[in-house]
């Protein structure tokens, strides 16, 4: 696996100069925010040796170097899900070559279902813990120095300053961003009435099938991380309505402002 890093990561070098300090995951529906990048070179994942390449159509599966508010960075244009058939360590291969090209903060957004009742759809979640129920970890297996610890500390996994300077950046902007737990489950079917209301007591706020396996990499690999969740349907079982990948696709892009600027912000 280490060598697939480096040949992944050096292929890469090869195909631009470009350092970027901030790498981006976007979610389901959120690609947008490339069209504020100012684009330097994009890789097709498939052209990356050993990347994985993307089968949700949602995702563009693109590698973007650019400049955003003229900073570095590196945008996946989509990423991987474990409910696509890849185990953690490909799920989570990304995160790692994105530390080797010297990424130093991660910053992910994700689409996710409301638990929490004062929330609605189209708002905005800024995560500050999270309840892993995907029964596997991207850590297990075969350990190498340059990962990192090997038994990393999860006890504050989101960076508090980034934290801090995203509410401070939705208050100068007018933009309401929630604060809540979110839960990473398997999928790809969405929950039932009593697995919502379980979430619910367990303490999640919303919950979708992403960004964990992501963030304990980015943790054990020293990178400071900030996650924002868009809120695109809604788990009240009493009320709880069917939902459809267009509903959802929909509400995330109608977030795209919103959060387009805080991360645009942040960096």
């Amino acid at each position: 696996m280490l060598n697939k890093i480096h040949e992944a990561t050096n292929y890469i070098l090869s195909q631009t100069s470009l350092k970027p300090e901030t790498g981006i995951i976007l979610g389901t529906g959120l690609g947008g925010l490339v069209a504020d990048c100012d684009i330097v070179k994009t890789i097709d994942y498939e052209e990356i040796p050993h990347f994985p390449t993307t089968s949700v159509t949602s995702h563009e599966g693109k590698l973007i170097f650019g400049y955003l508010n003229k900073k570095p960075v590196v945008i996946m244009q989509g990423r991987f899900h474990y409910y696509e058939g890849y185990n953690m360590q490909e799920v989570t291969f990304p995160v790692r070559v994105l530390k080797f090209l010297g990424i130093s903060k991660l910053l992910i957004s994700n689409a996710a279902g409301g638990i929490n009742r004062n929330y609605n759809i189209g708002d905005l979640m800024l995560l500050n813990d999270h309840l892993n129920l995907m029964h596997e970890s991207p850590l297990r297996g075969k350990h190498y120095r340059e990962y990192g610890d090997r038994f990393p500390d999860m006890s504050e996994p989101y960076n508090k300053n980034l934290m801090a300077l995203a509410l401070n950046i939705a208050v100068a902007n007018n933009i309401k961003l929630h604060q809540g737990c979110y839960a990473a489950v398997q999928g790809p079917a969405l929950e039932t009435k009593a697995e919502y209301k379980m979430l619910g007591k367990l303490g999640a706020d919303a919950v979708g099938m992403s960004t964990v396996p992501e963030v304990l990499v980015a943790v054990q690999m020293k990178l400071a991380v900030c996650a924002i969740s868009v809120i695109t349907d809604l788990g009240f079982s009493e009320t709880l309505r069917p939902a459809s990948l267009e509903k959802i696709i929909e509400a995330s892009i109608n977030a795209k402002p919103q959060l387009s600027k805080l991360f645009l912000e942040l960096v």
